[in-house]
């Protein structure tokens, strides 16, 4: 269970409350809703350098004039906690006490796509056209608002924004709020929706995105990452209330650290030590170690330097050749902030259908790295500890360890 106070190491820790997913809300270029994104993890990987989410319709959760005024990522953000919520059985069912229900949904970009339409109406309409709803409509706080306001949820409302590890803790600080005591449930997840020219131009222009238009996580052949948009949304609640009410859980969020590389503000530290001290603090926190985890669901960008520094990092923690990894991006992309928490939404489904998706777009682990990469096809699973990881831009890692309900 998640470690509350002590030593850096997590000796002489006081133990929190116990913490359950009970609720899942995902939307993904692969599909919307949890099922239809399974099913989606399962297929083949995508060509082409942009992952949009196609099918969405958020109106009936805006309105038409409120939808008008609602960001790209605000929607995706509510869509997927629109679909955890009901999952969890219904706001009124699980939410309690309001002032001890609270939201955390990271990005990083924030309103990207307004940013760019306003700037153009600017620039060919002068700013008195400039609409009043800017504002409110690109802050990075602005889903979490939402849905903090949507279910009446009274406690923390906060926004992560760490780049590409924003989604991942995301939900390991809405789980501490619930283990410290001070929050009974949380709504956790990312959104980002990057997609506007402007967005594309600059990672193509900094030379991350695949020039192949296909993500390749861990293959000799890789050459950067496509782009996705998405978002992810969980509902995290004090277990005991969670089986007093006969909710279903999906898995138990054990464990989460954080470390920061402190080496360079967009390439990870090449000698993995960040992305390793992470892993080794969440185990700490959960209380397992690394012989105890039998899956990793890797940050795995399909860049040529990310994906080695996470291969040696997983090397040193657990020596060759370790727990069972999958890297998901092959099929939805990168999705930035949202990534974490899109991928913490496919351990627990990995857990609820006993398989491990494929890295879909890898054919050939590249032979430098010492990793048992799951291509070709998923792979059945008994499940056990499983660790999600996501390392962003600036240096910061974060890591979730998720055991079976």
């Amino acid at each position: 269970m998640l470690a509350v106070t002590g030593a850096p190491d997590g000796t002489g820790a006081v133990r929190g409350r116990r913490v359950v997913i009970t609720g899942l809300g995902v939307v993904a270029s692969c599909g919307i809703g949890p099922e239809h994104f399974w099913q989606g993890l399962l297929g083949v990987a995508p060509v082409g350098r942009v992952r949009p989410v196609e099918g969405l319709d958020a109106s009936a959760l805006f309105g038409p004039r409120e939808l008008r005024r609602a960001d790209r990522f605000v929607q995706l953000a509510a869509s997927a906690a629109d679909q955890a919520v009901n999952d969890a059985g219904g706001i009124e069912e699980f939410r309690g006490d309001p002032d001890r229900a609270g939201t955390l949904v990271g990005t990083g970009v924030g309103g990207l796509d307004t940013i760019c339409e306003q700037h153009q109406v600017l620039l060919e309409k002068g700013a008195n056209r400039v609409s009043p709803f800017l504002v409110p409509m690109i802050m990075c706080n602005r889903a979490s608002a939402d849905i903090s306001m949507r279910y009446r949820l009274r406690g923390p409302c906060e926004t992560t924004v760490t780049a590409c590890a924003a989604g991942t803790q995301s939900i390991a600080n809405a789980g501490r709020l619930i283990a410290t005591g001070r929050c009974d449930v949380m709504l956790a997840g990312g959104s980002e929706a990057p997609l506007s020219p402007l967005g594309v131009a600059g990672f193509s222009n900094m030379t991350a995105l695949s020039t192949s238009g296909v993500s390749m996580p861990f293959d000799s052949g890789r050459d950067g990452f496509v782009i996705g948009e998405g978002a992810a949304v969980v509902v995290l609640e004090e277990r005991s209330r969670a089986l007093a009410r006969g909710a279903h859980i999906y898995a138990e969020l054990a464990g989460a650290a954080s470390t920061a590389d402190a080496y360079h503000i967009t390439a990870p530290s090449p000698d993995g030590n960040g992305a390793a001290r992470c892993m080794e603090l969440a185990m700490v926190d959960a209380e397992i170690t690394p012989s105890d985890v039998t899956h990793v669901n890797t940050h795995g960008t399909s860049t040529p330097p990310g994906d080695a520094a996470e291969a040696e990092a997983i090397y040193k923690v657990f020596g060759a050749p370790g727990p069972a990894a999958t890297s998901i991006k092959g099929v939805i992309g990168h999705t930035l902030a949202a990534a974490g928490a899109i991928e913490a939404v496919a351990v627990a489904l990995s857990m609820e259908h006993r398989q491990i998706p494929p890295t879909a777009g890898t054919h050939q682990v590249d032979p430098a790295f010492q990793l048992d990469v799951v291509t070709a096809g998923p792979r059945d699973w008994v499940p056990g500890p499983a660790l999600s990881n996501s390392f962003g831009f600036g240096g910061h890692n974060g890591c979730l360890v998720l055991i079976p309900a």
